[in-house]
């Protein structure tokens, strides 16, 4: 007989049971995702270990990239020249970190490594020393060029035809009342270096344009030293300069060139000439009936002729209206030409080092037509003019949105033959340049890097499209 045998398990013991392999379960699960984790972990750490400098490597790139539309930094052969390749020159910075998103104000220190060690770009006198610097005294100009006499001047009959400053004659170039008509066999016997240089000059007659108030003429007749620049048809804003020592501003004056176009958009912005006529440090001096349908020649005015303008100046800096100057100038002067002994600095070019290279390039980005590019150049292959790289140990090709000079009859004559090289062929500046260079071969010239140039100003580029004038 089999007995009955039972067990009985009341409620709270079947749950205490039910709960404690609950426990069981939670636990086992818990040490089974920790070991799955712990396992995840060491995988991740392996591959981390095993390709750490390639990640590092991706990292630093998508970091250049995402910085690339904020810093304007190109990562072409442009980025490279800008590098100085082949010069001492094997790092570019500037102090303090990254760029910030504007540039306006910034006074941060732009340096460069030479031979292991970095210095600055720009190797201005301590403030201290700044402050009690002073203009040297005058001298006569070493140079074979003593005198320059401006053609032009007295003899309208030469000029020809009839109607205003605008019109252009039927040679393909763009004399007029302004510039007077110079012909090729003048251009040719303007390079020939004398004692006595007679050239075109622009300021041809009374009625060639470029008007000036009496009041503006005499306020610029007191200056020894000058930084100017210019915003015709509307293109730019005016940047104050900042970085000079305060006493500095009673030696230099600041004097924007602006047309009527110009002044009206900056009084839409709330820039309005005051009863002094100044805006800030700049003096305004608003021009009247310039004298050429393109912008980018009536701009050449004032770069170029600064010595027509002020007349009573011994030196001048230009600087371009999308760049902010932001550096004292009587140190600009005593570190480009004073302490190398120049009579004028300019930036060597950021891109390219030579003018056939660079004419192709503004054909490419339609900054000028194909056919004047190539009259100016087979004019130049002509004359023989060679497409070196280099000369006198510096790129052959400058950029010349910031010019410092010291107003001597052989500064003068060059920029005037510079002058009449862009009315003639094209207004691209830098075309010319190294062609007017060799051809008058006596110019005591500082063509500094172009980290130099970036030390000068705060670039800002161009704000809006230029509004062309209509003849």
């Amino acid at each position: 007989m089999y007995n009955n045998f039972s067990i009985s398990v009341s409620d709270d013991d079947s749950d205490d049971l039910i709960g404690r392999m609950r426990v069981r379960v939670r636990r086992r699960r818990r040490r089974l995702g920790f070991r799955a984790k712990n396992e995840t972990f060491r995988q991740i750490r392996r591959i981390g270990q095993k390709w750490w400098s390639v990640l590092l490597f991706l990292s630093v790139m998508a970091l250049i990239l995402f910085q690339l539309p904020r810093t304007g930094v190109k990562p072409t052969e442009e980025r490279k020249a800008d590098l100085d390749v082949g010069s001492e020159l094997t790092n570019l910075s500037v102090a303090g970190g990254t760029e910030k998103p504007s540039n306006l104000n910034r006074l941060d220190q732009v340096t460069r490594v030479v031979s292991g060690v970095r210095e600055p770009c720009l190797k201005l006198l301590p403030a201290e020393e700044l402050r009690h610097l002073e203009f040297p005294p005058i001298v006569a100009p070493d140079s074979p060029i003593r005198r320059i006499i401006y053609k032009g001047d007295f003899d309208e009959t030469r000029i020809g035809g009839s109607g205003n400053a605008l019109q252009e004659y039927t040679d393909g170039t763009r004399f007029n009342k302004f510039t007077g008509n110079q012909t090729f066999i003048e251009r040719q016997e303007s390079f020939k270096v004398s004692e006595t240089a007679a050239v075109h000059c622009g300021f041809y007659s009374e009625n060639g344009g470029f008007r000036i108030s009496e009041e503006d003429k005499h306020f610029m007749r007191t200056c020894e030293a000058v930084v100017s620049t210019c915003a015709f048809g509307g293109g730019d804003d005016l940047y104050q300069p900042i970085g000079m020592v305060e006493e500095s501003l009673s030696k230099v004056c600041y004097v924007a060139f602006w047309d009527e176009i110009t002044k009206s958009a900056q009084e839409a912005q709330g820039k309005r000439i005051g009863a002094d006529r100044m805006i800030g440090k700049w003096r305004i001096v608003v021009v009247r009936d310039l004298p050429f349908t393109d912008q980018r020649l009536n701009g050449k005015i004032p770069k170029l002729l600064s010595h027509r303008l002020f007349p009573q100046a011994r030196y001048s800096i230009w600087v371009d209206s999308k760049s902010q100057l932001r550096r004292d100038p009587m140190g600009v002067l005593e570190a480009l030409l004073w302490r190398t002994n120049s009579v004028f600095a300019i930036s060597e070019h950021g891109a390219r080092s030579d003018v056939y290279n660079e004419g192709n390039a503004i054909v490419r980005k339609h900054k000028a037509t194909p056919e004047e590019v190539e009259i100016q150049l087979t004019q130049y292959r002509r004359d023989g003019f060679p497409d070196d790289k280099r000369y006198r140990g510096k790129r052959a090709l400058a950029e010349a949105s910031i010019i410092v000079r010291e107003h001597t009859p052989s500064t003068n004559l060059f920029t005037c033959l510079w002058f009449n090289e862009v009315v003639r062929f094209t207004s691209r500046d830098q075309l010319s340049f190294p062609y007017v260079l060799r051809q008058l071969g006596v110019l005591k010239i500082n063509m500094f890097p172009v980290c130099t140039r970036k030390d000068l100003v705060n670039s800002m580029g161009h704000k809006r499209k230029v509004k062309p004038l209509t003849g």
